[in-house]
């Protein structure tokens, strides 16, 4: 039976200091970068949500050793080649990170493999990394663009020239790993994304040189024979944040701290849109850590939000974060538009026509396309309306867009699928608990 929260009350004003569970983003990759090693690595604060488990459960049936100690997580890895011996099946769930870099990592089995998702995954495009893996020379069996595939890798990949203009991390990093495993230089010019993988290469020494200009970053990586281990300490994940700042603003006389979040410029778009819009926010005590920027965030309510017309350059490095953005805007002076969105219908759901019923449902006047939102905002508005959210395709930031909406919008609220949130941060509801305390 679905698992059903139901809020029919305002939260009430808090002053908390929290932390939030381990970047989802350094987790996977941390996780599929250390078993290429055939040296221990070790993880703190990694997090432990289904997306992680379906990559450790994929680098096990490859060949890693996977064992958890308490608060850490220890990788032995196999190097960069594998020895399969029969044709084997990786199921990457919900997660689209895992799915598509994974492929990156199989391009030179010498065993097909099959690759499938849960039924949102397999919904998803998955030509848009096939494409450039067939150039290192891997095989699919047929022209496929969604789950499940099978994947032929090449003893000897051939390095490519690969052109990333959709701003996809997830395409990025996949010909990236590839890379790694190909003979001679591959040269990437990719659309500006997140950039974990070029910072966790660059910590590991790894053969990789990168010029970075305003819109696109230039990245040359030779193949290499072997990866040193990576131990590391999860820093918390912004997205998972975001929520909570949101919570934050549109609460009546709240404070709270973040601590230890990862505040990589190329995840900070929330901060700098939120900012624009008038929201209190500071970011304190920063640091580097191994190549990513680490620091606490301070946010109190906000009286007086305007709504804007949303930078573009902000796209990328917010596309996570625009559900509970929109939110924002709906409770904002004024209008605000945001355009160019197209990749968040490339989500878990088609998360662009989901913030628009949301905010029917809610109340607030907005104006949709199948790239671009316009948000009607009303800074005094509530809601008593009795809200049903089901069937999004248990879509995590869905769920968590609906609760923080419940409590700062009014209204009886029936939120279903409430194990949603085990994708990405299933700690999720406990912190809002201890917030609420």
């Amino acid at each position: 039976m679905t698992k059903l929260l139901k809020i029919n009350r305002f939260i009430n004003p808090f002053k908390k200091t929290i932390f939030v569970e381990g970047d989802k983003s350094l987790s996977i990759r941390w996780v599929l970068i250390s078993s290429l090693s055939k040296r221990k690595s070790i993880a703190f604060n990694l997090l432990k949500s289904e997306d992680v488990m379906s990559a450790i459960k994929c680098i096990k049936i490859l060949g890693s050793k996977v064992n958890f100690k308490k608060d850490r997580c220890e990788i032995i890895g196999t190097g960069l080649k594998y020895n399969i011996k029969k044709k084997i099946t990786l199921n990457a769930g919900n997660s689209g990170t895992v799915a598509r870099l994974i492929l990156g990592l199989l391009v030179n089995s010498q065993k097909k493999i099959k690759l499938i998702g849960d039924k949102s995954l397999s919904k998803r495009d998955f030509s848009r990394v096939t494409e450039p893996l067939k150039r290192f020379g891997a095989k699919f069996d047929s022209e496929r663009k969604t789950l499940p595939i099978n994947i032929l890798g090449i003893e000897r990949p051939k390095s490519i020239n690969y052109q990333e203009l959709r701003g996809s991390a997830q395409c990025k990093t996949a010909v990236m790993l590839a890379a790694l495993k190909s003979h001679g230089s591959t040269f990437i010019k990719a659309k500006k994304s997140r950039d974990h993988t070029e910072l966790l290469f660059d910590y590991l020494k790894l053969p990789i040189k990168i010029k970075k200009k305003q819109d696109y970053d230039f990245i040359k990586i030779q193949g290499t024979k072997k990866i040193k281990s990576l131990n590391y300490r999860i820093p918390g994940d912004i997205s998972s944040s975001a929520f909570f700042l949101v919570l934050t603003l549109l609460s009546k006389k709240s404070r709270l701290l973040i601590r230890n979040v990862n505040v990589n410029p190329s995840r900070t778009g929330v901060i700098k849109i939120l900012k624009k819009m008038g929201a209190p926010i500071k970011i304190l005590n920063q640091k580097k850590y191994k190549g990513e920027m680490i620091a606490d965030i301070l946010v109190k309510s906000a009286t007086n939000l305007k709504g804007i017309n949303c930078p573009e350059k902000h796209n990328s490095s917010a596309i996570d974060e625009f559900l509970v953005i929109f939110l924002v805007a709906a409770k904002s002076k004024g209008i605000s538009y945001f355009k160019n969105l197209s990749e968040l219908n490339q989500k878990e759901s088609p998360r662009l026509k989901w913030a628009s019923k949301i905010l029917n449902l809610i109340g607030i006047k907005n104006v949709v396309t199948n790239s671009s939102i316009k948000i009607y905002g009303n800074p005094h508005h509530t809601t008593t309306n009795t809200i049903i959210i089901k069937d999004y395709l248990k879509d995590h930031r869905i769920f968590m867009m609906s609760t923080v909406a419940a409590l700062t919008f009014g209204g009886k609220w029936k939120i279903n699928d409430l194990n949603s949130i085990n994708t990405s941060f299933p700690s999720f509801l406990k912190t809002l608990r201890n917030i609420e305390k």
